[in-house]
């Protein structure tokens, strides 16, 4: 596989402020999201999430690479 074609296979590295996140994707929900927040140290999307003062920014591409490990554990 190129390198062009694995880039547009993984998400870009964007940090999306929580309140956008649904523009972006449809899950999971605010609601849901913010729970993974509230809980991010016990559930292990710790490094997906940026804080910026009382703003949390979700990075893309390691949100969805914690999904997919956990996804694996599963198996």
């Amino acid at each position: 596989m190129t390198a062009a074609a694995q880039q547009q296979n993984q998400p870009s590295n964007r940090l999306i402020p929580v309140p956008e996140w649904n523009q972006h994707h449809s899950w999971p929900p605010q609601g849901g999201l913010r729970h993974l927040i509230f809980n991010a140290q016990i559930n292990g999307f710790a490094k997906a999430f940026k804080r910026v003062g009382r703003r949390v920014l979700v990075d893309e591409r390691e949100f969805f690479a914690i999904v997919e490990a956990q996804n694996q554990g599963g198996k």
